[in-house]
């Protein structure tokens, strides 16, 4: 049966929500709208915004709400003052939010939700787009990354997290995708910058244990897939958050890491369920066409 794709970051996003235990991962996240960028805005102090079809983080934005205090001296109004102080100033303060759009490597500033989502409109371009609570990474020598986490049907069509990595964002970068410059590492090197050797492990685990969960829970909506690339944020409380799921993950990816038997394994499960072809079957092939030249 051929393997089944979902592109629609939203369509995946609904069947996660309908399992309660598994919603908790998922930071909210709705389809774009002026009146949802106020209401996220008032609620969150950082949001993303970010096609609902597309990869390697194209179009993925993110806006900051900050609050800038204003301040300006005046003279004191002396005819309203009993004996007032000669040349009393008084100073006056007040405080305005203003929204910083971040896209690519420029950053923006606008003073009104409003002006900001005009200048959205003019990159989304009646494409549909999502709003998503953004979530502060943790960091790796000052720059942040996220996880990837490959499950995949293993050779007896049961569930198997096969692979992680984590991507280490390129300087000046909002995304940490690895054709965006980012760089691969493992799961353990960033993690032991902020934990134990126990916490490391139960984290590890419970990555290994949520790929499968979450692509138990998505096959019940697609039953077609047969891998899932989860990106998963960690907060600076080591909570796990789902940002999206991919269902075409990159796989080759994982050739990087010196331990070659963890590719073996996805190569030879990719291969199982027709995703790639078997080595010896590509040799075959190989072969065969050197035949037909020969003759």
């Amino acid at each position: 049966m051929r393997i089944q794709r979902v592109s629609s970051k939203w369509a995946k996003t609904k069947a996660i929500l309908r399992n309660r235990d598994l919603a908790v991962y998922i930071p909210d996240t709705r389809k774009y709208s002026l009146d949802t960028l106020e209401e996220m805005l008032i609620l969150y102090d950082m949001v993303y915004i970010k096609p609902d079809r597309g990869t390697y983080g194209s179009g993925v934005m993110r806006v900051e709400q900050r609050v800038v205090t204003l301040s300006a001296s005046t003279q004191g109004d002396q005819e309203n003052q009993e004996d007032p102080p000669e040349n009393l100033e008084v100073k006056v303060e007040n405080t305005k939010l203003m929204y910083i759009l971040r896209y690519l490597k420029s950053a923006e500033v606008f003073s009104s939700p409003e002006e900001l989502d005009r200048a959205l409109i003019k990159i989304i371009q009646n494409q549909p787009y999502l709003i998503q609570k953004g979530i502060n990474l943790l960091t790796h020598k000052q720059r942040p990354f996220d996880l990837r986490v490959l499950t995949q049907k293993n050779l007896d069509g049961l569930w198997e997290t096969t692979g992680m990595l984590s991507r280490v964002a390129a300087p000046h970068k909002i995304i940490t995708n690895y054709h965006s410059g980012g760089k691969i590492k493992s799961v353990k090197a960033v993690l032991e910058d902020h934990m134990n050797t126990f916490e490391v492990d139960s984290t590890i685990n419970q990555l290994k244990a949520l790929g499968v969960l979450m692509a138990r829970q998505l096959e019940r909506t697609y039953p077609g897939i047969k891998e899932i690339g989860l990106d998963v944020a960690l907060d600076p409380h080591h909570n796990l958050w789902l940002l999206e799921i991919n269902t075409l993950p990159s796989i080759v990816v994982f050739k990087l890491f010196s331990d070659k038997s963890i590719y073996r394994r996805i190569h030879r499960y990719a291969a199982a369920y027709g995703r790639v072809k078997n080595n010896r079957s590509a040799i075959s092939s190989r072969r065969k066409g050197i035949s037909r030249i020969s003759g």
